[in-house]
């Protein structure tokens, strides 16, 4: 077991590590190179950036609140 979590592990940080790659390329780099490159074919319009942080954000304050609520219904059953 202990080899499965490392292997999940590696790969949640493989996924983690190629997105924030990708989207630091495409914030912080992408918009100095020329619109007629041909790495600009491989990354959306400018315009989603924000609107792409904005989900994630959203999706992420979800997530909290679902936990945080579980755990609080969970608290309150032990005590009862």
């Amino acid at each position: 077991m202990e080899l499965a979590n490392r292997i999940v592990g590696f790969f949640l940080s493989l996924i983690s590590f190629s997105i924030f790659t990708y989207y630091t390329f495409w914030v912080i780099i992408l918009p100095f190179v020329q619109s007629d490159n041909i790495i600009q074919q491989f990354f959306l319009p400018q315009e989603y950036v924000v609107l792409i942080l904005v989900f994630a954000a959203v999706v992420l304050l979800c997530f909290l609140s679902i936990f945080i609520g579980s755990v609080m219904l969970k608290s309150k059953k032990k005590k009862a």
